[in-house]
């Protein structure tokens, strides 16, 4: 069936169901008289600009038009977020393909300078978090992001010409500025777009980028380290190369990526009014442009908000650390410097491998939390015998595959990332959770890179212990997160029964399509009533939490 048909077909049945239902059908291009909107729309959800009179009143989506319109949206945004995540690790990790081509030397690094530019990005990440959540609420998210790919782009270019540690050190720091805002509008992207249960695999999609990176990144470095210049250093071509190709993609960003389904102009009318209805049962909204500060206090007393923060910052440790230098860590084994660089790619493999696998087993399983436990046991084996096997050449092989187990690890963020989008409602506390999260991200990457030092090379146990202390850390919290959630919707459950509904509701945001087709209506009339209201999770008692 071709789009236009099966618009108009779909255009007809849903002005057909609200005839029935007494309730005027707007398709978002008719003008809408405010009043008759229950929460206008500059203060409440943007998909009430969309819907209309019926925010209030769920429509059917079949599972033919749910996969027509996943399927564009897919087709249109996946592309624009693997690139901008791929760059991003691309030029974040240039630092550590500069250091195998004695970047160190030739810019006069002392103690723990290299350290400190490790570092440095993720305390401008710290920094400027709050102040970039705050925007992104304010601006259009597609420009915020565009905006920002351009000028990370442009100072990472510019870092060509920095030779010393002043000057690397601030340009570093204004590309952790710009590349702050990248993983937080991607959380906020996700959750706008797409149902829960599509977003852990789309998130370990565009997360597990940072291993492909890893693989194309030592390729490009092994090539680019080849090219002999009488005017650049091999990783001065790294970052002149690198920075040009983020500018230039930062025009596709600007282009194609959309604000919100309802400005999307690869969507017909019809299609984003589906688009809209089928985050319904998210009871998450889609977006708001006004910073609502009751929402803030609330992020501010939930105990749920710090728990994101703990596990954020105990998986970063480790993953700031091990990031950094982990091509020192393969240089230590033995290998040259391009040996050392082409070892990196299994590395990224594996990396790859685990994130898409843990994402598709915690949808396949509906649960987060025993996948992001189990994620934690091959980088602690890894870890331990790093520590245990002796450095030198008859021992590459097992120290290779101590070191790639190691890489499990990086499958651990993305879940984190679900888990706390997909437990926060309203869209300034959604927002605001995320920036708190990335802020004890950043905190983690700062600390990671110091616990790693050259002077303890070749073993590096200060850092491997403190990994494994670490990660053995996010167990405990992500139990005692699990429990919490747990006892929030018995709390739920009790509100709604004191309302009159349902107190045993059935989350159809985790079911697949046809699953979800099947179980509408078996949770009321009622259920999603507030799903556009941008409420909170603690406001909507419609709210059910993931485990």
């Amino acid at each position: 069936m071709s789009d236009d048909k099966f618009d108009q077909q779909r255009l007809e049945s849903t002005k057909s169901i609200d005839s029935r239902t007494k309730r005027p059908f707007s398709t978002g291009s008719e003008e809408t008289n405010e009043k008759h909107v229950p929460v206008s729309v500059s203060f409440g959800d943007a998909a009430q600009a969309i819907l209309g009179e019926n925010t209030h009143q769920p429509m059917m989506v079949t599972a033919e038009e749910n996969s027509r319109v996943l399927r564009k949206i897919d087709k249109w945004l996946l592309p624009i977020m693997l690139g901008v995540y791929f760059l991003q690790q691309l030029d974040k990790s240039t630092l550590s393909y500069a250091s195998v081509f004695n970047l160190q030397t030739d810019a006069h690094l002392h103690g723990y300078e290299f350290s400190a530019l490790g570092s440095i990005v993720y305390i401008a990440q710290l920094i400027w978090q709050p102040v970039s959540s705050f925007f992104l609420v304010r601006l259009p998210v597609g420009r915020w992001l565009a905006f920002n790919v351009l000028m990370w782009g442009i100072v990472l270019s510019c870092m060509t010409s920095a030779l010393d540690f002043p000057r690397l050190l601030t340009a570093r720091f204004f590309l952790g500025i710009f590349e702050a805002t990248v993983a937080p509008t991607f959380v906020t992207i996700t959750a706008m777009w797409w149902r829960r249960r599509e977003q852990t695999q789309r998130t370990s999609f565009w997360y597990a980028m940072n291993g492909v990176t890893t693989i194309f990144g030592s390729l490009m470095s092994y090539g680019l380290g080849h090219i002999k210049s009488p005017h650049l250093k091999p990783y001065q071509i790294i970052f002149l190369f690198t920075g040009l190709l983020t500018v230039v993609f930062s025009l596709f960003v600007f282009l194609i990526m959309p604000d919100s389904p309802t400005t999307a102009r690869f969507l017909t009318t019809p299609q984003k009014i589906i688009a809209v209805e089928r985050l319904r049962a998210n009871n998450m909204g889609t977006e708001t442009k006004v910073w609502k500060w009751r929402q803030v206090k609330e992020c501010l007393l939930d105990p749920k908000t710090y728990c994101w923060f703990l596990m954020a910052f105990l998986i970063s440790i480790p993953s700031g650390g091990i990031s950094t230098f982990g091509p020192l860590i393969t240089k230590s084994f033995g290998f040259d410097q391009l040996s050392t660089i082409l070892l990196q790619m299994p590395f990224g493999a594996v990396q790859v491998l685990a994130t898409v696998g843990a994402g598709y087993a915690a949808t396949r399983f509906k649960l987060k939390s025993p996948i992001l436990v189990f994620l934690t046991l091959p980088p602690i084996a890894g870890a331990a015998a790093l520590l245990h096997i002796p450095r030198g050449p008859t021992h590459r092989g097992g120290l290779l595959a101590a070191y790639y187990i190691i890489s499990f690890y990086p499958a651990i963020s993305p879940l984190i990332y679900t888990w706390s989008s997909q437990n926060t409602s309203g869209h300034s506390k959604k927002t605001l959770t995320t920036g708190i999260l990335f802020i004890g991200q950043s905190a983690g990457n700062i600390v990671g890179p110091f616990l790693y030092t050259t002077a303890e090379a070749p073993l590096y146990h200060r850092g491997l212990t403190s990994s494994m202390a670490c990660f053995a850390a996010l167990c405990a919290v992500v139990g005692a997160t699990a429990a919490y959630l747990a006892f929030l919707n018995r709390q739920q459950s009790k509100r709604r029964e004191a309302l009159g509904k349902s107190g045993s509701y059935i989350d159809t945001s985790l079911e697949t399509r046809e699953d979800a087709e099947k179980m509408q209506g078996q949770n009321g009339s009622r259920f999603g009533e507030k799903a556009f209201d941008d409420l909170t999770d603690r406001q909507n008692e419609d709210f059910i939490y993931v485990l």
